[in-house]
């Protein structure tokens, strides 16, 4: 996932925000949860491509086909197979299908087809306004992050951070759609773990940082893309949340900076839980007396005195949970449980 870009143009974007865009960014510091209506089969959802493009163009037949096989009509946005560099066309072109999807009834909820960079540009280009007087599911996730803060911070509508419509669509994550989606269940999310032939399960395992329950809105995402956000009128309010995160292809070091901007904007001393999902390939380089990510979250998390685990099948994994963003829920770190307190869609 290439983030330098994206964390570029973000400074770039956030000094020029006055000067175009909707101008609705809400003067709420922290608005009402705010339900997306719910999702029936054969309901149309939009797919679109608010970050970067889609280089094989086998991923948008195999984005349809999937959404297809759980029970969805389809429609692709306007600009969905564009291109402009390592984006999906132009910032315009992208908010456009955005506020389009929210726009269209027909449309009943939106799926992002991949993550990689770029959502963070179309902020200031989003109808906020509209967004909240349509509230529909929103789903993706990595880069999707960007949109997942900016329409919570401003709307207070839960959305969904999971597979993206080129994401794996295996029998665990289709169950789990199916539950959240279909079922309405009050989810408990816990990792799966099958016995191989070793004596110990090895595969999915957590690590409680600190042992405890604590209840809250679940808010986060990618953790490149969240501590990005910082200092901007997109970012979440954290206060008594249960933050939530992931990365990848991240070296050690750059975690701990990206933890000490948590630490340093406040966020870290809001919270009343932690859960670390994965961390794909961030494993400590070849540099002498390099830190590890255990050791990083432990420099961090350990002083704050909150329940914590690490391990949470949330990230750049084949498996991964489906996490409400913004909803009501209760962590327990000796379990490495999550789970729903109060229901995510409209009644």
């Amino acid at each position: 996932m290439n983030k330098r870009t994206f964390l570029k143009s973000l400074g770039v974007l956030a000094g020029a925000s006055p000067f175009f865009g909707f101008n609705s960014i809400s003067s709420e510091s922290n608005p009402s949860t705010l339900l997306p209506k719910s999702l029936q089969k054969g309901d149309v959802v939009g797919l679109i491509s608010p970050s970067a493009a889609t280089a094989d163009r086998m991923q948008f037949t195999f984005a349809k086909e999937a959404l297809e096989a759980l029970g969805f009509q389809v429609k692709l946005g306007e600009n969905l197979k564009n291109r402009r560099g390592h984006l999906a066309g132009t910032d315009q072109e992208r908010a456009s299908d955005l506020n389009q999807m929210f726009a269209d009834p027909t449309v009943m909820a939106i799926i992002c087809i991949r993550g990689g960079s770029g959502a963070a540009r179309i902020l200031p280009l989003i109808d906020y306004k509209l967004i909240k007087n349509n509230p529909k599911p929103l789903m993706g996730y990595s880069d999707i992050t960007a949109l997942h803060c900016a329409i919570h911070s401003q709307t207070g509508l839960i959305s969904f951070h999971g597979p993206n419509g080129t994401g794996s669509w295996n029998s665990f994550n289709v169950q789990a759609f199916n539950q959240l989606f279909f079922e309405k269940k009050l989810v408990q999310y816990k990792n799966e773990q099958v016995k191989g032939d070793d004596l110990v399960i090895k595969n999915n395992r957590i690590q409680v940082l600190k042992a405890g329950t604590a209840e809250g809105k679940i808010l986060g995402g990618n953790l490149t893309v969240l501590t990005a956000l910082s200092g901007t009128p997109y970012y979440p309010d954290f206060k008594d949340a249960i933050l939530y995160t992931e990365d990848i292809g991240e070296d050690p070091y750059k975690v701990d900076r990206m933890m000490s901007t948590l630490r340093l904007n406040g966020t870290l001393d809001q919270i009343k839980g932690f859960i670390f999902g994965q961390c794909s390939d961030c494993e400590p380089g070849g540099g002498y007396g390099s830190l590890s990510v255990d050791q990083v979250l432990d420099d961090y998390i350990l002083p704050l005195n909150i329940p914590a685990y690490s391990g949470a099948m949330i990230g750049h994994i084949s498996k991964q949970f489906i996490i409400p963003n913004g909803a009501e829920v209760r962590m327990d770190s000796t379990k490495g449980s999550i789970e729903l307190l109060k229901p995510v869609f409209q009644s």
